[in-house]
């Protein structure tokens, strides 16, 4: 049967070729969508989300708008429930969303090594904390801006030393750029000294965070700025509003990828079985069984859809591996990265299209006249 499949599909390689493109360019976009949604639940779920406080200045929302007194974090401190308090200067290139958004967050350099959940790949900690403009740059960010350890890295009015890259196994950590408190605070035009962006708060392991962020708020509602404390994942979600819509209407168009692979190996299929539609009679004449002659469109069908859609999926992880690409806006970004989950989708979906693009052609097949197609002859 598997002889039979693949002769009938070189013999009409042209169509065969334009169906495999059509269906690997589908589970491309699908695949890069399905990296975009995994991206958005990674950024908003988990221990890093879920274990972590944001202190923003209330009813502020880009980065630079929002201007805390760094002393806030002794009053924090103080909170039960909280473990430990992170002041963080947040700079960026731009509020908007963007492709390509530079993230930098000042914090003390020991601050970072010792919470943040990233490992250094090259250069060393002992130079980011000696140097002044020294800067851990991630991963991704390295690889879209083609930096490594030593290289000088200027944009707008900042310029860092590259002392190190790092990985993390929070993927959004690897599109940020890691500096000194002191060199956010200090650089001109920025005019920050003594204030930060906000302070991110780590929750002891019984802490309420729901509890503790009140808490927090109503501690600092004597303070010079109000807050607004949430969880790090709300916090980022809120951040993200405009691009979580925009997510959420982009799962539609993983749907009609999903259409036009199912739309177009149908077609195809369909194509195949009355072009030959005298042969499958010469085959019932022969002795072929129905449901074998529907076994085989239904393997031709499954066959065109798996070779394209895997090759699809391939190019599109190979694709995200490569590529390092994120979208951000307001300092937060989203990571596209490639992930086990989505190869599995990726084929499961290929395979589940491919058998029902070729139900309707295989019922053609099995039920054709004998009589009727070889009087056609």
């Amino acid at each position: 049967m598997t002889t039979y499949v693949l002769k009938t599909l070189w013999r009409h390689r042209t169509r065969t070729l334009l169906t495999v493109t059509g269906a690997a360019v589908a589970m491309f976009v699908f695949c890069f969508v399905g990296s975009v949604q995994e991206g958005m639940q990674r950024l908003t779920t988990g221990a890093d989300a879920d274990r972590s406080l944001i202190v923003f200045q209330e009813n502020r929302f880009c980065p630079t708008s929002s201007r805390l007194p760094e002393d806030y974090a002794t009053k924090i401190r103080k909170v039960p429930g909280v473990r430990e308090v992170m002041p963080i200067q947040v700079w960026t290139n731009n509020c908007r969303a963007s492709l390509d958004i530079v993230v930098f967050n000042g914090a003390d350099p020991d601050q970072i090594q010792a919470t943040r959940p990233i490992k250094l790949t090259h250069g060393s900690w002992e130079s980011f904390g000696s140097q002044r403009d020294a800067a851990i740059v991630g991963r991704n960010v390295a690889q879209r801006r083609g930096l490594k350890t030593g290289d000088q890295f200027s944009i707008g009015d900042l310029s860092v030393q590259v002392a190190g890259i790092f990985a993390s196994a929070v993927p959004s950590e690897e599109n940020l750029i890691y500096t000194s408190l002191a060199f956010l605070q200090y650089t001109r035009g920025l005019d920050a000294a003594g204030l930060v962006t906000q302070h991110e708060v780590l929750l002891t392991d019984d802490a309420d965070a729901d509890r503790v962020a009140a808490e927090i708020d109503q501690t600092l509602r004597s303070g010079a700025v109000a807050t607004k404390t949430r969880r790090k994942g709300a916090f980022q979600a809120s951040t993200l509003s405009d691009l979580v819509d925009l997510i959420g209407f982009a799962h539609w168009l993983g749907y009609a990828c999903v259409g036009l692979v199912l739309s177009l190996v149908a077609t195809t299929t369909v194509m195949s079985v009355q072009d030959r539609i005298k042969e499958y009679a010469v085959l019932q004449t022969i002795g072929v069984r129905p449901l074998r002659a529907m076994r085989l469109v239904l393997a031709e069908s499954t066959l065109l859809c798996l070779v394209g859609g895997s090759l699809g999926t391939l190019f599109a992880l190979g694709a995200l591996a490569l590529g390092g690409f994120a979208i951000g806006a307001e300092g937060a970004t989203i990571a596209f990265r490639p992930s086990l989950e989505l190869a599995l989708s990726g084929t499961l979906v290929s395979l589940v299209v491919g058998i029902a693009a070729g139900l309707a052609p295989a019922v053609q097949a099995a039920t054709v006249s004998i009589v009727g197609a070889l009087a056609e002859a």
